[in-house]
């Protein structure tokens, strides 16, 4: 018998959204783990609103709905209000009932600044880690590091000499520019949209942009990310965030620790730092004037250091590819380091459901 395409106009519903979510779906254990690391930071939570006043967005409801965002690439504030509105999936996972209304999305970006001026992406992502299912995950002594760029959001038309010579021809008007031939760094020009991005190109044969490099510190177990930053785009950024990282994860450590990084690495000056802070320095070598010698290549460790350091970059093809990080969509050091922070946290968290499977 034909089914009926007849609308039912039912005015009131009975299902509890709770039951809507499949038992099996992913987003459960996820959930469970980033509830308990927003529990863990309450304290922090409280001493950044005042006690009285109208209440705002709950800051746990923010960062719910910033991982959503980065886990489903949402490409914008506006649409992922318009996406928690009518998907009973994301209402469950932030938080709302299905009557709830919906924040503007001016209102949500304006109390998520609040919480990325705090430093609470780097803090969440330690209490990510530190949550019993996943600090079992991780490996205690051997760790890789590496930095990709990325990409500010600012035009090159925005790149301006900072004394002033090459101003718009009129008042607000973005006129035509010809870049062939006019020599511009970073000492005489900047962005006047975003001063912060820096001009910066990975290789002599790839175009200078507006940029920002992301850091990832992995431990080789699983390649989780166990430390995050982004700074503005140096020849020596990746080196100096890689000493000031493993000194955050392992302040003062006297165990012995190894560190697999690529030959951007190789120095004098930073494997003589790792040396002095206890961390042997599992660099891939160049081929000349290397820092790295038989001392270290001799051990069967440096050769599984040397295939683990890749893990990091599946982290950083995540990011880009699926958190919208290829290129940020927020300007200014502060609110690109807390995005970046917040999208590794993202990435060890959409790890979880296959490896506590693969454990159970």
């Amino acid at each position: 018998m034909r089914g009926s395409d007849r609308t039912s106009g039912s005015l009131f519903s009975y299902v509890d959204i709770e039951e809507r979510i499949p038992a099996k779906h992913p987003l459960r254990a996820i959930r469970a783990i980033v509830n308990d690391a927003l529990a863990a930071l309450d304290a922090e939570f409280e001493a950044l609103y005042e006690g009285t006043g109208r209440q705002s967005i709950a800051p746990e409801r923010l960062l719910r709905a910033s991982l959503l965002q980065a886990f489903y690439s949402v490409r914008s504030e506006r649409h992922l209000m318009e996406q928690i509105d009518y998907n009973l999936l994301f209402r469950w996972f932030v938080g709302l009932g299905i009557d709830d209304a919906v924040w503007d999305h001016s209102t949500f970006s304006k109390n998520r600044d609040r919480l990325l001026n705090a430093d609470v992406a780097a803090k969440f992502l330690e209490a990510v880690l530190s949550h019993a299912k996943v600090k079992r995950f991780l490996s205690d002594d051997h760790f890789s590091v590496d930095g990709t760029l990325v990409e500010a959001w600012a035009s090159l038309k925005s790149v301006r000499a900072k004394d002033g010579s090459d101003e718009p021809p009129s008042p607000g008007r973005n006129g035509e520019r010809q870049f062939h031939g006019e020599k511009r760094n970073n000492e005489t020009h900047a962005s006047t949209t975003d001063p912060d991005a820096k001009l910066y190109r990975k290789s002599s044969h790839a175009a200078g942009k507006l940029c920002f490099i992301g850091h990832a510190l992995a431990e080789n177990r699983h390649g989780l990310i166990v430390q995050a930053d982004a700074t503005t785009a140096t020849g020596k950024a990746e080196r100096e965030a890689a000493l000031d990282m493993i000194e955050r994860h392992a302040p003062g450590t006297t165990r012995r620790l190894t560190l697999g990084a690529d030959k951007g690495y190789d120095t004098k000056n930073f494997v003589g730092e790792l040396r002095r802070m206890c961390v042997t320095p599992h660099v891939a070598a160049k081929i000349r004037h290397s820092a790295i010698d038989g001392r270290t290549t001799r051990h069967a460790s440096y050769a599984a250091s040397q295939r683990k350091r890749k893990l990091v970059e599946e982290a950083f093809g995540w990011a880009k590819t699926i958190a919208g990080m290829a290129k940020v969509k927020v300007r200014g050091l502060p609110r690109v380091r807390a995005r970046f922070t917040l999208a590794m946290a993202a990435y060890n968290l959409i790890r979880m459901p296959r490896l506590l499977a693969a454990a159970a």
